[in-house]
């Protein structure tokens, strides 16, 4: 008989997400009664914009006509999108033939693990989005769970203490770092300072950034960067992986992107950006046409208008869920809360409780599901996030009940 792939035996439980989603079917079949509201994973609410909805069902219709019809596009993405994807985000500091449409930033975080291959060292955040360490033990870059997190992973721990950015002299050199700002889970963005510290240490110890901007347009303080080719020497050590899910809506149409600059080398100077293009024709077959055509869309006067509108939104809704944890009664368990105003989760710490307790009270006397920190790391521990991923009835309705929960 063929061997199981260990990586998948060395995966804990199940995915932070599934299992969140598991807990409140069993609430829900068990209290009929209960109006659940989610506040929880970030999965955006709102309508995508008709402006942008109208060039994908034009762009749909159009392929019932023989003027319309496409088959396979470049498994690389439309070139007119890649240039305008250049222009808009980047500033033309970034060439078109470094830009790589795909059907989503997570998608692109997985399939990035092939470049590096499983004797890889790698480093995350701590707390972090999750794929990118249940990805890493997928491939074998990764070993088992020791409790205190899986073997061959460096854990940066970024908390409170040090206004969460990591120490990066816990770093090996070679090592693959995942980095992500606006952070998910915590909110915080970092600094160009603190960008060009981590740029400079990758540059030094041969290391090679994955950067998860899917946030970025959430950014509302010009001092901040979008990006990190705003920053000097990023194309050396850095790849960025970016997406439309949450400012256009498109968690389900699926379209994202990476950069991954031409200047940037393995250790025996092969080309990173050859062997990404490798990847993308060989183990992909390009993005949809249809979602395509809606993010050519997004990027026009009146769709860049329509995301910072739908950004906006979220962002009133994350102030609103920021003064409720600020109120008296979760100030009396010494609850403290992150927003920053740049991105869209709150980060509350519950001192003392565990997080998966926390969450199972919030659910069990609000009826409201959030999600635990411990689920995005050791530096979870204790902490809820809140998304302000929701209709603004749903959240002002959680926050009253919020108003008045304790544990």
């Amino acid at each position: 008989m063929i061997k199981r792939n260990t990586g998948f035996a060395n995966l804990t439980a199940g995915y932070l997400f599934p299992e969140v989603a598991r807990r409140r079917r069993e609430y829900a079949a068990s209290h009929p009664e209960a109006k659940i509201i989610s506040l929880g994973i970030g999965n955006t609410t709102e309508p995508v914009s008709k402006h942008i909805a109208s060039a994908m069902s034009d762009y749909a219709l159009g392929l019932a006509t023989p003027e319309g019809y496409s088959g396979y596009g470049d498994e690389q993405g439309n070139s007119a999108l890649r240039q305008k994807i250049a222009e808009v985000f980047y500033s033309g500091k970034v060439d078109a033939s470094e830009v790589f449409i795909s059907d989503g930033a997570k998608c692109d975080i997985a399939r990035i693990q092939t470049l590096f291959g499983n004797d890889v060292k790698v480093a995350v955040q701590d707390p972090a989005y999750p794929v990118y360490v249940d990805g890493s033990v997928v491939v074998g870059a990764a070993g088992e769970n020791i409790g205190s997190g899986y073997k061959g992973i460096t854990y940066l721990p970024c908390t409170e203490e040090n206004s969460f950015f990591p120490d990066l002299s816990k770093i090996e050199p070679d090592t693959l770092i995942y980095f992500c700002s606006p952070n998910n889970p915590t909110g915080v963005t970092a600094t160009k300072e603190q960008l060009k510290k981590l740029v400079d240490y990758a540059n030094a110890k041969g290391c090679i950034i994955i950067y998860d901007s899917a946030y970025s347009e959430f950014i509302r303080d010009s001092n901040l960067p979008k990006s990190i080719f705003e920053i000097e020497g990023a194309k050396t050590c850095a790849i960025e992986i970016n997406s439309f899910s949450k400012p256009a809506g498109f968690t389900g149409v699926r379209l994202g992107w990476s950069v991954v600059p031409n200047e940037l080398k393995f250790a025996d100077g092969s080309s990173v950006n050859k062997d990404w293009n490798r990847v993308m024709t060989t183990l992909f077959n390009g993005a949809s046409n249809i979602a395509q055509a809606g993010g050519l869309a997004a990027l026009d006067e009146q769709g860049l208008k329509d995301m910072k509108a739908q950004v906006d939104y979220y962002l009133a809704n994350g102030k609103k869920i920021k003064e409720t944890l600020d109120g008296a009664n979760f100030k009396a368990m010494g609850v403290e809360a992150y927003f920053t105003g740049n991105g869209p989760y709150v980060w509350a710490k519950f001192p003392g409780k565990k997080s998966w307790d926390v969450f199972d009270a919030i659910l069990d006397k609000c009826h409201i599901v959030t999600t635990p920190g411990s689920g995005f790391g050791p530096a979870g521990e204790s902490f809820i996030r809140f998304s302000s991923f929701g209709h603004q009835a749903d959240v002002e309705e959680a926050c009253g009940r919020l108003s008045s929960f304790s544990m």
